[in-house]
C-alpha cells in the first residue's frame, strides 16, 4: 500500500527541492502517493489564507508531511512562522525536532556523527508575554519561556531510547542551569530521573555557550544532545554550519506517539535571491526525504539514499536529483 504524503512546496526554492526530493523517492522504490497543497507566503499574498483549521484538519489525515520551505520578503516576519509553522508544530504536536549531523568540522580531520533532539512545542515559541506603551521610550516587552514535566520528560525520554540504540549510547543535556534556575532546573531534575531508568547510557551536561564552543571545536564529544526549544533553535544551525553547511541539513519534526502526521523539511529557508535559476542544492530536501523514509519503516531505501547523497556530484538543482536517483535506482 502507497504510503500517502502530503507535499508542501511552499515558497522560493522550495517547490523546486522538494520535487527533486520526490523524484528520489520514487527512484528507490518507494511506493507513495502525494498531494500539493498550496500554503506559504505567496498564498498568504494572494488571498490571506495561512493555514485554516478546514486544511489542517486535511492534513491529518496523511501518514506524513514533506515541506521545502516557506516565507517571502513581501510577508512581515512572524506572519508565516506563527500561522503556519508554529500552528503545525503545536496543533500536530511535533513535540521533538530531530536533526542529525555528519560531517568534518572546518580545519578537521576526522568525520563526526551527532545527533541533536530539540524539544518542539514549548519555551519562548509557546509566545507567552506582551508588550506595553509600544513605540515609546517607556515601551516593556515581556517574553517568557513555557515548560512543563510533561513536554520535557517526553522530549528526554525520547532522547535516551534514540542514545540506546546508537553504538555510542551517550547523552548530552545542554541548558543554562546557572542562570535560568527555574527552567534549568526542572530540565536537569528530569533528565537524572529518566537516566535512572536507562543505565547503558552514559550522561554529560553542558552549559549552552560551552556546547557553542565545543560544537566548532569538538564536535566529537557528542552522540545525542538533548535540549529546549530555543537553544535547540540555535545549536542546530551552528550543527549544520559545521557540517558541510546550513544548505545540507535535514531535519525531523516528530509525533513519535503517530496521533498526527510527522513533518519533514530541509532548514535553509526559501533563498528567494536564486528563485527560478535552478541553482538550489536539493541534497538537504532529499536528506529529509530519507529522515521520513525511516520513520515510515522505509529503511533500506532511506539508507541507499543517503549513500547516493554522499556520491553526488555537483550541478544544477535537477541535476543532482537526477544523479542521485539514478544511484539510488542502481
Amino acid at each position: 500500500m502507497a504510503h500517502n504524503i502530503a507535499v508542501i512546496g511552499g515558497d522560493g526554492i522550495g517547490p523546486d527541492v522538494t520535487a527533486e526530493a520526490v523524484k528520489v523517492i520514487r527512484a528507490a522504490g518507494v511506493d507513495i502517493a502525494t498531494t500539493d497543497f498550496d500554503l506559504g507566503g505567496s498564498r498568504y499574498l494572494k488571498d490571506g489564507e495561512i493555514l485554516s483549521d478546514e486544511t489542517l484538519d486535511e492534513l491529518r489525515a496523511f501518514d506524513c508531511i514533506l515541506l521545502g520551505a516557506v516565507g517571502t520578503p513581501d510577508v512581515p516576519p512572524g506572519v508565516i512562522e506563527r500561522g503556519l509553522l508554529l500552528k503545525m508544530r503545536f496543533e500536530l504536536d511535533l513535540y521533538i525536532n530531530q536533526r542529525p549531523f555528519v560531517g568534518t568540522a572546518p580545519g578537521g580531520t576526522e568525520p563526526h556523527d551527532f545527533v541533536v533532539i530539540r524539544e518542539n512545542t514549548e519555551g519562548p515559541y509557546v509566545g507567552e508575554g506582551g508588550s506595553l506603551r509600544e513605540g515609546t521610550p517607556q515601551e516593556v516587552a515581556t517574553q517568557g519561556s513555557f515548560n512543563t514535566r510533561f513536554g520535557v520528560e517526553r522530549c528526554v525520554r525520547h532522547a535516551f531510547e534514540l542514545a540506546s540504540t546508537r553504538e555510542r549510547k551517550h547523552l548530552t543535556l545542554v541548558h543554562k542551569t546557572n542562570v535560568l534556575q527555574f527552567s534549568g532546573s526542572l530540565w536537569q531534575r528530569t533528565f537524572d530521573e529518566v537516566a535512572t531508568e536507562y543505565p547503558q547510557v552514559d550522561t554529560a551536561y553542558n552549559h549552552v555557550d560551552a556546547a557553542c564552543i565545543y560544537f566548532v571545536q569538538d564536535p566529537h564529544r557528542y552522540d545525542v544532545v538533548v535540549t529546549d526549544n530555543l537553544f535547540g533553535d540555535i545549536l542546530t544551525d551552528l550543527g549544520g554550519a559545521v557540517s558541510g553547511g546550513i544548505g545540507l541539513a535535514s531535519s525531523a519534526n516528530l509525533n513519535p506517539d503517530r496521533t498526527g502526521p510527522s513533518m519533514f523539511e530541509p532548514v535553509h529557508g526559501s533563498a528567494p535571491d536564486i528563485v527560478g535559476q535552478n541553482k538550489a542544492n536539493p541534497t538537504a530536501s532529499i536528506l529529509s526525504a530519507a529522515l521520513m523514509l525511516d520513520f515510515l519503516g522505509e529503511t533500506d531505501a532511506a539508507a541507499r539514499i543517503r549513500t547516493a547523497c554522499d556520491e553526488a556530484g555537483t550541478g544544477s538543482t535537477t541535476d543532482v536529483g537526477d544523479m542521485i536517483a539514478a544511484r539510488v535506482g542502481n
